[in-house]
């Protein structure tokens, strides 16, 4: 099976089955002497923490890899710029997340940013456990000190290569950088980012510009879908093409977007880490 790697000085390839005998990876281009400790690598593998068994090669245990190499790209951008990745839940289903406090994102299991919709959230998910059903939820991604420079004008602009990073994560079906679909009804006068001596005024563009990183924060929003795997039957066809019912015993997740919030993180700091080498190869 191809297209198994992601990157181009920083690649990432990942291997196995949720069955198999083992999932694994190697990310290769990192250099030399990063302090990294296993400790490091398995707290952001808590994140993350589900039941070990899938659906197979294009079961998003495969994640996990993608979040053990992400450990390393955060400590590489952490270090050269204090660059900061912060994932957290915007919107589940019709409740949405109306304050934005990252120092609570830390503070829950659920990566809530608003603690009045916590309770909300957790009789809503709680229920839905009950009736066997799932939801699609919203996630937000934030980055604070985000270096100017990053990315390339035509092809593997920056924003182009996030939206193909986090694209590529299981049950991802909409990107937004910036305002996103908003620019719809905007006007060019209040869309346009107005710049002064002392910088940018606004950021509409959510802080890239040509494909290129101005220097702001980083602002993208994902769609999220339902988990289709739920133990409500449903209509599907057998190998003949017959009709049939297909109904998921077991565990099932009522909300994979909240899983998603630490896959997410992952995915975007190895590619812009994979962006800061490309521009140390090409211009230093």
């Amino acid at each position: 099976m191809s297209g198994n790697s992601i990157g181009t000085i920083l690649r990432l390839t990942t291997f196995g089955e949720s069955h198999g005998i083992a999932i694994g990876g190697i990310l290769d281009g990192v250099p030399p002497k990063i302090p990294i400790s296993k400790k490091e690598i398995q707290k952001e593998l808590n994140k993350r923490c589900p039941d070990y068994r899938g659906g197979g090669r294009a079961s998003a245990r495969e994640t996990a890899i993608r979040v053990a190499a992400g450990a390393i790209a955060k400590k590489y951008l952490s270090q050269k710029y204090n660059l900061k990745i912060t994932g957290f839940l915007k919107q589940i289903g019709n409740i949405k997340c109306n304050t934005i406090d990252l120092n609570q994102v830390k503070k829950n299991k659920l990566f809530c940013p608003d603690i009045h919709c916590l309770p909300k959230i957790i009789n809503f998910i709680n229920n839905l456990k009950k009736k066997g059903d799932s939801i699609g939820a919203k996630i937000g991604i934030l980055i604070e000190n985000v270096p100017a420079g990053l990315g390339e004008p035509i092809f593997d602009k920056l924003d182009a290569e996030l939206a193909h990073s986090l694209m590529s994560i299981n049950a991802v079906k909409g990107i937004e950088i910036g305002d996103g679909f908003k620019c719809i009804t905007q006007y060019g006068s209040a869309s346009y980012d107005e710049i002064t001596p002392k910088g940018f005024k606004n950021n509409h563009a959510g802080g890239i510009l040509g494909g290129i990183s101005t220097g702001q924060n980083i602002l993208i929003s994902l769609a999220i879908k339902p988990t289709s795997s739920i133990n409500i039957p449903i209509k599907t066809i057998n190998t003949n093409g017959d009709c049939t019912i297909i109904q998921t015993r077991g565990r099932h997740d009522p909300c994979i977007g909240i899983r998603a919030v630490p896959v997410s993180e992952a995915m975007t700091a190895l590619t812009l880490m994979d962006h800061d080498l490309r521009n140390k190869a090409q211009c230093k």
